[in-house]
């Protein structure tokens, strides 16, 4: 209930937030779905698309307002605040109309929900735009900041701490499920008073921290962190690190280099960190602050691995509508059978091709077969790009795509895989900081698998069944080709030179019956 200004701590054991969002669309499908995002200091509008488990962003815009700056002193939401927001709304509810997007969700979160002129803002909103907002309180905030995460990771196991402008929310997630979820009324925003006197800011902060680590089950677990404050932080530990691969979802960090990201944040200026990082001075000047309250959190918990996620509140608005039998599918796959739909010259011909090469992986893992399988649907789907940059492109698209659900050493393994699938080799490419977070092993099955889907996609024309059969016996070192009399007639020299280049990265003898 939006009102007097409240500041106390909300807590609930809960799995549902109750909330009656996106009830007027059919679960089945989730596409071009908008969503508004009132923060308290940003306003953002996304459109999802593409495959309902993981949708792609249509449109994604963000305005930096602040209203919830000076909210700790008055109650007020900002008035020159107020006024942005009002201008970029009403864009936002131009521009739903023009893209035809139905439904759109609008949600306010911590600002709103504190400010006592929160409920005469959205009755504004409503009049001047058209747009319904839904004020969340601070258990249904977490609780859909938490299913986000669940979006992009469906095994995350651990604790998600989403960081706005005014609150700090908390919940632990595990088994897809969400369990005690806690907010406090501590962002950046509404410690911008303190910044002068650090004694009464670290006071601030920790007196709240204290509050959620009270909560056993939060410590020791891994922390999975939600919010742009964190994703800045991210970025610039990345920077100090000289970290090659530039993604933030699900790039990890450890209490040590936390620690020492927050020293040297704190040793520099604004305008330094934004030279070294291309961040806007907006999203930085919370920064300093933020980046203590990481620290306060990282010694209270005492988290095992800290990790980013680029899912949150907005991700979760789609995630707490599916039904449980698409929740429980792969986003991963789910992404790369959409992108050889649209864009492969043959349709469907991934997972014969996966049949074809399997033997050559008996005995690896769960975690890597689905990797062979997304490499297998994504094999084609760069054929547009020119042919003298195509693996380039390949490994690329794989490394920096919008995918959930890989880890950063997949991601790479991917996108070296791909990059073999058009190129026999990957000298002179300008991979090899990125390609030093492999190890030599894992570069080898990389370059196996490539060479085995490059090898097998020479067959892609004769129809949806390839006419050969292909057998790995490691203990001979023989690698055999059995030809049907179709495919036989199609076994040529670059046929046979592919085939050699895979036995070759084997180290088997090529056989051909």
């Amino acid at each position: 209930m939006v009102g007097k200004i409240s500041l106390k701590k909300l807590e609930l054991n809960s799995t549902s937030t109750n909330s009656d969002i996106f009830s007027s669309i059919r679960q089945e499908s989730l596409t071009r779905v908008g969503v508004i995002d009132i923060g308290s200091n940003s306003v953002r509008m996304v459109v999802f698309d593409g495959a309902a488990r993981s949708p792609a962003y249509f449109f994604n815009e963000n305005i930096f307002c602040g209203l919830g700056e000076g909210l700790e002193k008055g109650g007020l939401l900002n008035l020159k605040a107020k006024e942005r927001a009002f201008r970029a709304l009403s864009r936002f509810a131009s521009l739903i109309k023009s893209m035809k997007i139905s439904p759109i969700t609008c949600v306010a979160t911590a600002a709103v929900r504190q400010a006592t002129d929160g409920q005469k803002f959205c009755e504004d909103v409503f009049l001047s735009t058209g747009l319904t907002v839904k004020v969340l309180s601070g258990i249904e905030e977490a609780n859909l900041s938490a299913q986000g995460v669940f979006l992009g990771w469906p095994e995350a196991d651990g604790v998600m701490c989403d960081i706005g402008g005014s609150s700090l929310e908390v919940a632990e997630i595990g088994n897809g499920v969400v369990g005690k979820c806690v907010s406090v009324p501590l962002g950046p925003l509404n410690l911008v008073s303190l910044m002068l006197d650090k004694k009464a800011l670290k006071k601030k902060i920790n007196q709240e921290v204290n509050y959620i680590g009270n909560y056993s089950k939060f410590s020791g677990k891994d922390l999975f962190l939600v919010g742009g404050s964190w994703r800045a932080i991210a970025r610039l530990d990345m920077e100090r690190r000289r970290y090659p691969l530039k993604v933030l979802h699900e790039y990890r960090m450890t209490q040590e280099s936390v620690f020492e990201t927050v020293k040297w944040i704190l040793s520099k200026d604004i305008k330094k960190l934004g030279t070294v990082s291309g961040l806007s001075k907006s999203r930085l000047r919370l920064v300093p602050i933020a980046a203590r309250i990481l620290r306060s959190l990282t010694r209270e918990l005492k988290p095992r691995s800290i990790f980013l996620s680029s899912y949150g509140i907005r991700e979760g608005l789609l995630y707490e509508q599916m039904p449980y039998k698409l929740k429980r599918l792969d986003p991963l796959l789910e992404a790369c059978r959409l992108d050889e739909e649209q864009n492969a010259r043959f349709p469907g011909f991934g997972s014969e091709l996966y049949r074809f090469i399997k033997p050559i992986f008996k005995d690896v893992s769960n975690e890597r077969i689905r990797l062979i399988k997304s490499a297998c649907l994504l094999h084609d789907v760069n054929w547009r790009a020119h042919p003298d940059y195509r693996a380039e492109v390949c490994f690329d698209n794989a490394t920096r795509a919008n995918l959930g659900g890989l880890t950063h050493m997949e991601r790479i393994f991917l996108g070296v895989s791909l990059l073999y699938r058009y190129k026999d080799s990957r000298k002179y490419t300008a991979y090899q900081k990125v390609l030093s977070l492999l190890s030599a092993n894992e570069l080898r099955e990389a370059e196996i698998l490539g060479k085995a889907m490059r090898f097998g996609a020479t067959f892609s024309r004769l129809g949806d069944h390839i006419p050969a059969k292909l057998e790995w016996d490691p203990k001979q070192n023989l690698v055999k080709l059995t030809l049907k009399t179709k495919s036989k007639l199609l076994y040529g020299e670059i046929v046979d030179k592919r085939f050699s280049s895979l036995a070759k990265a084997l180290g088997a003898v090529a056989e051909v019956i």
